[in-house]
């Protein structure tokens, strides 16, 4: 299953299914480049995770990163190019002129984690907040939440010299297969097992047992 959407002006997104079960997506600036690729983990949908928080449709959203984003060129790169795709472009003639919530993202074990919250503010009037106060704000998360494995990116759009490999990828057929032969591993050990078992008995048979025929009598 594949899918394609422009996000703005020059920015696109790509989406690849394979195998009904692997999602690969494609971060792409057109037509001169760069671009990445992500395997997508961990994918919870908002009506699976059934959270409280909630904001308006086509809001801009406020875009967050962890510290660790500046500290190699491949990681302040492909902040940059979050920051072109999801962020709203100044003075856009169908933005919204305020902020209801939050896109995180963070790095964690060489994965970047999205998150998304709502900034929920007090709506009585007693607790009503002052202009950039923010001792009342609170953070509600709203979902999805899903997990971006970086594996190429690409001096081209969708393709060209190569910039950055993972060398901690580990592609998801490699995985299957591993499990497989993990699976198969301790079959063939029950099998030993069960033919050691039965040499054992053989070279080692019982003793008549004098008692056996007592009670057929």
């Amino acid at each position: 299953m594949l899918k394609m959407f422009e996000v703005y002006k020059h920015f696109s997104c790509f989406c690849q299914c394979r195998k009904h079960q692997d999602l690969y997506l494609w971060m792409a600036r057109c037509p001169n480049g760069p671009s990445v690729k992500f395997l997508v983990n961990a994918v919870h949908t908002m009506e699976e995770l059934k959270l409280t928080g909630n904001h308006l449709k086509g809001s801009r959203p406020l875009l967050t990163f962890s510290s660790n984003f500046e500290k190699d060129a491949h990681w302040k790169l492909l902040k940059e190019m979050i920051i072109q795709i999801f962020g709203t472009p100044k003075e856009h003639r169908k933005s919204k002129p305020y902020h209801d919530h939050v896109f995180v993202f963070s790095i964690a074990d060489d994965h970047i984690w999205f998150r998304n919250y709502q900034i929920s503010v007090p709506h009585n009037e007693s607790d009503k907040m002052v202009r950039g106060g923010l001792d009342k704000m609170t953070l509600v998360e709203v979902g999805p939440r899903f997990c971006l494995n970086p594996i190429k990116i690409f001096a081209g759009s969708f393709g060209g010299p190569t910039l950055y490999e993972n060398p901690f990828y580990v592609s998801p057929n490699k995985i299957r297969a591993l499990e497989k032969r993990q699976k198969a591993g301790k079959y063939a050990k029950k099998v030993k097992a069960k033919t050691r078992r039965k040499m054992h008995e053989l070279s080692n048979p019982l003793e008549p047992d004098e008692f056996a025929d007592m009670w057929r009598e």
